[in-house]
Parts: structure tokens; sequence; C-alpha cells
């Protein structure tokens, strides 16, 4: 399930960073070329009409039209810019609606808001006047950081859906945006059920099919994502969209990483831009490092490097803040919070009294490892602080080990990070992985350390001693075996990067 929530949040935050272009900057040349056509048989009519009031003069007006029929002959005739989202009832108020429209190309949004209110009170069925008032509330509710606004919009997308003789262009891209922004607001369920529309209306267009699948992803809904997914494949077996997502599923879900890796391979190959994000290059070289093809792999990471999907082939983690300082070991004068990690690690006795105490009368407190990062041993896990919050019935078990965390803001308020107990017992391997961030750094102080366990980030191994620090950033690769007699047991506290600014630490989504 972890991985299915992760999936989620990296999906919510691709939308949310999905740049939407205005409505009429790509006008189609064939629908185009159809109202031109239309306009020229207007013409046409009214010139024959003409003919027959001067039929005194039927000789001199034929002689006029053809010489004006060679002189225009192969001269391209002038074609609306916005032919292929306007209808026929549109066509007729088309100077009104482009002046609206330009209002909201302008930046002036409110007052384009007006003017499609006003065009709506006499043209109630206007596709173009309903998408601009939809298109100026989303603006506006961007503006103004306003869900109310947001859900104005989203009624008004909704609409469209239902009036009759949406030109197709518009139709879709309502439709698009409506979904878009259900899924910004959090209503997955919606957000499906407009694809589903879509897809009616549409249902050869196998794109919609990718987004439906994306749709059910993020809700939750593995299984329907997966058979949509095949049935796109079984259309088209080089979508590389379709095969990422179907390889993305077999890996994470499935936990088979032999399986997804020609998946993901053929759809990083098709050079989608669909398939050109970090979580499919990670989880392709995740996979092929879990099956023994270590060169491989690497050579995945590389790959991604180059095209700056990642910070380098070591430092893999997929939310970050560029500027950072990165370096795998850091030293505790590097971290700027020298003075509270040595507050605390003076008081390791009492940190780990308190831990042992606790695994004594109630190890169902420490939990199971859940993120699938060991392939052998067992590996378990108490949370005390958590994406900047406090996990207040663990707190109350360990009350002097959080006190000691009262000065230590950098730590309780890092919302990308814990603060935990690990305990490892023998035989424990934690595959080669990288955290999701290079916003925090990481330090381990030794509570329980018996001879034997290793922390390998990037190419350089340490170990651990008892009422020491350890630190390092892990963003970068990092590999840990427990080759030790006795379990191994360490505080994990993660804390800001020191380079943050203050907006950022607030602004900075939760991990």
């Amino acid at each position: 399930m972890i991985l299915v929530a992760t999936y989620i949040w990296q999906m919510t935050r691709y939308f949310l960073c999905e740049t939407d272009k205005y409505l009429y900057s790509h006008p189609s040349s064939s629908s185009s070329s159809s109202s031109s056509s239309s306009s020229s048989s207007s013409s046409s009519s009214s010139s024959s009409s003409s003919s027959i009031n001067n039929n005194n003069n039927k000789n001199s007006k034929d002689s006029k039209d053809t010489k004006r029929s060679l002189e225009t002959k192969g001269k391209p005739q002038k074609v609306y810019k916005f032919a292929d989202i306007t209808n026929k009832e549109d066509n007729k108020i088309r100077n009104l609606l482009d002046d609206a429209d330009k209002l909201l190309s302008d930046g002036n949004i409110e007052e384009a808001n007006k003017k499609f209110d006003s065009l709506l009170m006499k043209y109630p069925s206007s596709p173009r006047a309903n998408y601009g008032k939809a298109y100026s509330l989303d603006l506006l509710s961007e503006k103004k950081q306003s869900n109310t606004l947001l859900e104005a919009s989203i009624s008004a997308y909704s609409k469209i859906l239902d009036l009759d003789d949406v030109p197709s262009v518009l139709l879709l891209k309502a439709g698009l945006r409506l979904s878009n922004r259900q899924e910004f607001r959090g209503w997955s369920i919606k957000s499906v059920v407009t694809m589903k529309k879509l897809i009616q209306k549409f249902p050869d267009k196998l794109a919609l099919r990718n987004k439906l699948g994306i749709g059910y992803m993020m809700s939750g809904k593995i299984e329907e994502a997966r058979e949509v997914f095949k049935g796109i494949l079984l259309k088209d077996p080089n979508d590389g969209c379709a095969l990422v997502h179907y390889g993305f599923i077999l890996k994470t879900t499935d936990r088979n990483p032999n399986e997804s890796i020609s998946y993901l391979q053929k759809g990083i190959a098709s050079n989608d831009p669909e398939t050109q994000h970090g979580r499919f290059y990670f989880h392709l070289g995740d996979a092929l490092y879990r099956v023994n093809r270590m060169e491989e792999g690497m050579k995945v990471y590389e790959e991604g490097a180059k095209k700056n999907i990642f910070l380098s082939k070591w430092q893999r983690s997929l939310y970050n803040v560029d500027r950072l300082t990165g370096r795998p070991w850091w030293t505790l004068e590097q971290t700027g919070v020298a003075k509270q990690l040595d507050h605390i690690a003076k008081n390791w006795k009492t940190i780990r009294d308190e831990a042992v105490s606790q695994m004594n009368t109630n190890s169902n407190l420490f939990e199971k490892e859940d993120e699938d990062l060991t392939d052998t041993g067992e590996w378990h896990q108490l949370t005390l602080f958590q994406r900047g919050k406090e996990v207040s019935k663990n707190c109350k078990r360990t009350p002097k080990t959080c006190a000691l965390f009262s000065e230590f803001s950098a730590a309780t308020t890092c919302k990308r990070g814990q603060i935990k107990f690990s305990i490892m017992k023998p035989g424990v391997h934690v595959h080669p992985h990288t955290g999701p961030t290079n916003c925090r750094l990481r330090a381990h102080l030794g509570l329980i350390i018996p001879e034997g366990p290793k922390i390998r980030v990037q190419d350089s191994i340490r170990g651990w001693k008892e009422g020491d620090w350890i630190v390092f950033d892990d963003s970068f690769e990092h590999e840990v075996w427990q080759n030790g007699t006795s379990l191994r047991m360490v505080l994990i506290v993660d804390f800001w990067h020191p380079e943050l600014t203050l907006n950022e630490k607030k602004v900075l989504s939760p991990i």
C-alpha cells in the first residue's frame, strides 16, 4: 500500500505541475477550411442573386465576374483561426466571442468573466461562451487560490459536455481540463467518470484510455487500471504510456521486477513524453538491480542523469530543490545543527533504555518495514515524528526521547522526514535504494551496535558506534548489511537541509 500511496502522491504532483496552454493557441486548419468553404458558398449565392436583379447588364456583369475569378484563382482563402472550435450558431457572434477571448489572452480575467456572463445571458447554449466562462473562472481560482472558484469552474466545464453541437476540438479540450481540475481538487473518482464520458465520445483515442488508467491508479483502483492498460496494449502493443504504467504495476503491486523490465524498457524507449518521468526510470533501474543486472540498472540511472531526470546517477531523489549542495556523507559541523545533535548524543543511553523498555513490553509497537526494501531478515521501526508532526501515541511511550527534541525544530518540523527507532535483526540486507527528496539530511545515532553491520552510501562503506552519529544524504544510493549476531538499533533523525530558506521549508509539500 505504501507504493500505491507513493504513486498517488507522485501523480498528484505531476497533475499539479502540468502547464495548460490558452485554449486558442492551435486552431485546426481542416475545420477552418470547412468554415471557409461555407463562407465561399454563401458569397456565390449572393453573387447569383445579384446577377438576376441586374439582368439588363448581364454581359457586363459576367465579364467582370470572369475577370475577378481569374484574379483570385489560386489565391488561398482567408481562414478564420477559431473555426475548429466555432459551430454554426457561434459563428454568427464570433466577433463578440473573439473580443471576450482577447480579454482573457491579455490577462483581463475579471473583465472577460463579466463579458462571458453577458454573452451567456443572450446565448446560454453557446459552446464557446460556456468554455470562456469556465476558463475565466479557472484562471481566477488560480489567481485567488480559491476552492470556491475552482468548484465553480468545474461546474461550468461539466455543462459543456452536456451541450448540443459542441465542436469536437472544443469538447475534448473542455473534458480534459475538467478531468484535470477535478483531479486537482482531489475528486479522483469524478475525474474517472469524466474520462469515461470522453471515451464514449472519442472511442478511438487511446490517449484518453491512458488517462483513465492513470485516474484509476490515483484513485487506488489498481486492478481497474491494470485492465485498462492491458486493453490498450491489445490495440497497440507499442503504446509507450500504457507500457510504462503496466510495467509499474507489475513492479510495485505484483512485486515482480523480472516481468516488469521489458514493459518499462520498451515504454521508455518510445520517448513518448508520458514515459520520460523519474518514477519509470527509477523503477526500471531498481528492477534490474533486484534481478542482479546491476550494470544495466546503472546505465538506466546514467541515462536519467543525462536527461536531467536525476541529479546524478547516484543521487536519484525525485522531489528536489536543485540548487542544494549534494554530498553522500556530512560532518556534524556541515549540518548547521551540530549543537542539537550533540545534546541528543549525550543522552543516548536514556534514549536506548526507553526504546528497549518498549521493545520488551510491547514489541508489536515496532512496525515491520513495508516498502519492499529488504530481501532477507526482519526490520522494524517505531516512529516518533512524521511529516513535521508528533506521533503522540508513541511519544507518550517514549517521553524522555521526544522531550530531547524540544529545541530541535529542524527535525521536528521537517515535513519531508521522520524521527524513528530502527531495529534490524541479524541477516537483514537492504537493497540499494534512494530516498525521495534532497531537502533533508539523515542522521543515525548508534544505540545497540554489534560487530558486523555496515552501510554503504554511494561508494563508501561505514559502520556505527554506540553513542555516535553518522550523517548522510539519503537521496544518494545507499545499502545496508546486518551481518551481526544480535540486533542492531539506531535512532534515525531526518532534518531540513541547511541551505533551504524559511519560505521553502514553509511551502514544500510533505513526504
